[in-house]
């Protein structure tokens, strides 16, 4: 698979090179000079992704600590081509080209406690938007792909290259953490300035909030001034892998996916609209005074205007897995080797409280959409953002 040199692998390939994005937090000035927000949130969006979480067990903070000094060391050094310090290198990505990697890092809730239990004194530094997600309506979501203490999100515009960064960072780890789960993914390029489709075949991520605009990005996607001051510069990441059933999609008229989606397939307008990027049509009836839009269509649950304003960052990718034997939730209820296939949904916000949750709440119970898909993980991470000359999370575990 080639892939052109579009904005989002140029603007991708910038992030990596510089390392980290300087930003500008609501701390002091000294500070502000120094403080970086992690590469691989703001878009554009890569085209493969390898996402990892593990479990510690390492026995004390500082062998933590290590590990993360560690990690931040090898990151810059693959995310600016070169080979990692102090391992000798596998030597599986020698002769490819660049691929505008970027590595981001976060901390799970088992950093802070884990059954029951204070593990590193930290638990009194546990940020409160990092509480544990509720468990939704329709969850059936599995031990071994749920949870973790840490995790790595590695996006490259080679897939080797993404996770052979995964392979140097696991080597690392070694004695301090084991891996618990990992998903890979791939959102291709569909040309320039057009939005990816997803495997229902959809346009997926039209509305996303305009993180451009420093203003909206201090709102909806960094960690609020007011948050532990270890998650200075910072963002919540909630990831869900989710399910869906191809098989039964693909044997669904286009009209009733269409007003399952609350979107036309083709155009990606709203429906009774004619451009991707009108506004959905939430208000409008028809000529029975019905909505235009269903009132449990997937796009009207999502939009801000029916979670009081509630945004988050989107950055998902398609997955495939294989086959599985898998028993649908619906009818018509078949039963055999199906595509595990679906949806690595990755969202950034400054609250998962006051975002992901609150949108998921309604729509977990209400979706259209919920005939078709199943969340089967999650996880959920705090990711810091990092002073200058200091490894990620320096300022929590040093």
């Amino acid at each position: 698979m080639t892939f052109s040199l579009s904005r989002r692998t140029l603007l991708g390939g910038a992030l990596g090179l510089a390392g980290l994005e300087l930003m500008r937090p609501a701390t002091s000035l000294a500070m502000a000079s120094s403080l970086r927000h992690q590469p691989g949130i703001m878009l554009p969006q890569l085209p493969f992704l390898y996402f990892i979480t593990f479990d510690l067990t390492a026995e004390k903070k500082a062998d933590v600590a290590d590990m993360m000094r560690a990690w931040t060391e090898a990151a810059e050094a693959l995310m600016a081509h070169r080979p990692a310090p102090h391992l000798v290198d596998s030597g599986d990505v020698d002769g490819l080209e660049p691929a505008s990697l970027t590595l981001t890092f976060g901390f799970g809730p088992g950093l802070f406690t884990k059954e029951g239990k204070d593990r590193y004194g930290l638990a009194d530094r546990r940020p409160a938007p990092l509480a544990d997600l509720p468990r939704f309506t329709g969850d059936q979501l599995v031990p071994a792909h749920t949870g973790g203490d840490v995790c790595i999100q590695s996006c490259a515009t080679d897939p080797q290259t993404a996770f052979h960064a995964i392979r140097i960072l696991a080597r690392l780890a070694d004695g301090r953490a084991t891996p618990r789960w990992a998903q890979t993914g791939f959102s291709p390029e569909f040309g320039r300035h057009q939005t990816p489709r997803n495997l229902m075949g959809f346009k997926d991520g039209t509305i996303q909030p305009d993180i451009a605009n420093p203003a909206v990005a201090k709102r909806v996607l960094w960690a609020a001034p007011t948050d532990e001051a270890w998650m200075q510069g910072g963002t919540y990441l909630v990831a869900r892998i989710i399910r869906i059933a191809l098989e039964h999609w693909d044997r669904t008229r286009t009209g009733f996916q269409e007003e399952t989606m609350g979107r036309q397939k083709q155009s990606g307008a709203p429906i009774g609209g004619h451009h991707e990027n009108e506004p959905l049509t939430l208000s409008q009836t028809d000529k029975d005074g019905n909505p235009v839009t269903s009132e449990n269509a997937h796009a009207r649950l999502a939009a801000p205007q029916e979670n009081g304003g509630a945004e988050l960052l989107r950055r998902s990718y398609s997955y495939d897995n294989g086959l599985s034997y898998i028993a649908e939730r619906w009818p018509p209820w078949r039963q055999g080797n199906e595509f595990d296939a679906g949806l690595m949904f990755l969202a950034y916000q400054q609250d998962p409280r006051t975002a992901f949750t609150r949108i998921f709440e309604r729509m977990s119970k209400f979706d259209m959409m919920n005939q078709y898909t199943t969340h089967i993980g999650s996880g959920l991470f705090a990711c810091p953002g990092r002073l200058d000359g200091h490894y990620v999370g320096e300022e929590l575990l040093g």
